[in-house]
């Protein structure tokens, strides 16, 4: 966070009263905090299905009240109006910050340089529509006259790791698993060998379509792995194949022309979106179309669009992605937990964590201000994470006894797949209940495990829950 060029953050008064406010936190026991009812209804907050419960963190609602005077002070809401309005909000390189024009509604008018951009959004979303659905249908072929059912997508950091978690959540949703019968996607990322090979392994070159993600086509990985699954279209198909088996995202038209892709096969994206933020280009948009169909895809970027509206238009106390920023503000620069635990309790979010820690520590991994000064605080979080019975089974008892870390449970009420047994809870949902209601049941004096309810065979004082351990929101 940042003020003006000669203003850090931390030299303001909300913040100075924040660092005071925490002798009072720490006097404060997780008990009397989940036992304040008027306290734990004003925190959850609900917008379009999703539900914020935060009240297992180590806050009171006077400690919102000096993080919302925080975010005053830092001039948030001016700068969300900013982004929004394109204006260059990456300072280093002065660019436009607008991966929300890449979801906006066809309509709407977005701005960067003076240029409505959302158009071209469209213009490239209206191709990738009509190639995909060539592609799908069979329109367009390999030069061996079959269907292209397999897809390669080369590319790393967010051109992986943001289209990597989209697919992983959607390959056991059913109405995309109808749009992906008979396909496949497969991601190609490390320069590593076994990465390659891994990828190629049990495709056809006749079958098989890559799509090169690289904005300059000139990222060293990408570029390596590239030429690798063009020397194994060309050994079994020759040279004149890669015209109709490789396309790219990229907007070095030359270079991609040079590579052996055909221009028209190319897919921009624009300097105003960050790398880690462009899962909703083409980036992620063309290989996901490909294996699920467009309007499948479609979807998801309304529903962002949708998230995107509500940072935008609500008030910061009903306002989720900006509470869930400042209560991480609160626990790493305040009460200096420096880790955070995204703990999803459905498989198909399996891929969030990783996607998370790109996102999160790319953006926030700074020890300078905008301008330079060395920040006599620590900032962001060190994220990471596990599907929840799996996190349960590896590193949760460091959660509950050893060092305090905040944690981010994550449920999904109804499962993307049925229950096979009769009878059968859904256990997923069960163990997400449990493992929250801990937080609050067992904020008093340490307890033996088999007081909580669980059966323990190891009747130990080893097995104990540690008392106003930090909470978590779900």
């Amino acid at each position: 966070m940042k003020m003006a060029s000669s203003t850090l953050i931390c030299d303001t008064e909300p913040w100075k009263e924040l660092r005071a406010h925490v002798e009072d936190i720490n006097k404060t026991h997780l008990r009397d905090l989940m036992n304040d009812t008027n306290r734990c209804q004003s925190m959850m907050v609900e917008f379009d299905g999703i539900l914020l419960d935060y009240s297992r963190q180590r806050a009171t609602l006077d400690t919102l009240n000096k993080l919302f005077n925080l975010a005053e002070a830092a001039r948030v809401k001016e700068k969300i109006v900013r982004m929004f309005n394109g204006e260059h909000m990456n300072s280093t390189e002065n660019r436009s910050v607008l991966h929300v024009a890449l979801r906006a509604p066809r309509d709407a008018v977005i701005n960067s340089d003076g240029k409505n951009v959302v158009p071209e959004v469209w213009q490239v979303l209206d191709k990738i529509r009509d190639f995909s659905e060539r592609v799908r249908n069979g329109a367009w072929v390999g030069a061996t006259g079959k269907t292209l059912k397999d897809v390669v997508a080369i590319g790393i950091g967010g051109s992986f790791l943001g289209p990597l978690f989209v697919h992983t959540a959607l390959q056991t949703e059913v109405e995309a698993i109808e749009g992906a019968r008979g396909r496949q996607l497969r991601f190609l990322a490390n320069v590593d060998p076994i990465d390659v090979a891994r990828n190629i392994t049990g495709l056809n070159p006749e079958t098989t379509l890559v799509v090169v993600v690289s904005k300059t086509f000139t990222t060293a990985e990408t570029m390596l792995n590239a030429r690798t699954l063009r020397e194994w279209i060309s050994s079994a198909l020759g040279p004149q194949a890669v015209a109709k088996h490789m396309v790219a995202v990229s907007t070095n038209l030359k270079l991609v022309e040079q590579f052996g892709i055909d221009p028209n096969n190319a897919f921009a994206f624009w300097d105003w979106v960050g790398g880690r933020y462009s899962v909703c280009s083409a980036v992620g948009v063309l290989p996901l179309s490909l294996q699920y169909g467009f309007s499948i895809v479609e979807k998801f970027l309304k529903g962002a669009s949708s998230v995107d509206q509500h940072f935008y238009s609500a008030p910061f106390e009903k306002n989720i992605p900006v509470l869930l920023g400042l209560l991480s503000v609160w626990n790493v620069s305040f009460l200096g937990y420096p880790a955070r635990a995204i703990l999803p309790y459905s498989q198909a979010l399996e891929k969030l964590a990783p996607h998370i820690q790109q996102v999160s520590m790319e953006s926030n991994g700074k020890a300078v201000s905008i301008d330079g000064v060395p920040l006599p605080y620590e900032t962001g979080e060190i994220d990471f994470g596990e599907p929840g019975t799996n996190g349960q089974h590896s590193f949760y008892q460091l959660i509950h006894q050893g060092r305090v870390i905040p944690c981010d449970f994550i449920g999904v009420v109804k499962s993307q797949q049925p229950i096979y047994l009769k009878g059968k809870l859904d256990i997923d949902v069960e163990n997400w209940r449990f493992e929250i209601s801990i937080l609050k049941d067992v904020a008093t004096t340490p307890k033996p495990i088999q007081e909580t309810g669980i059966k323990a065979r190891l009747k130990t004082p080893t097995y104990s829950y540690i008392d106003n351990r930090m909470g978590g929101r779900r």
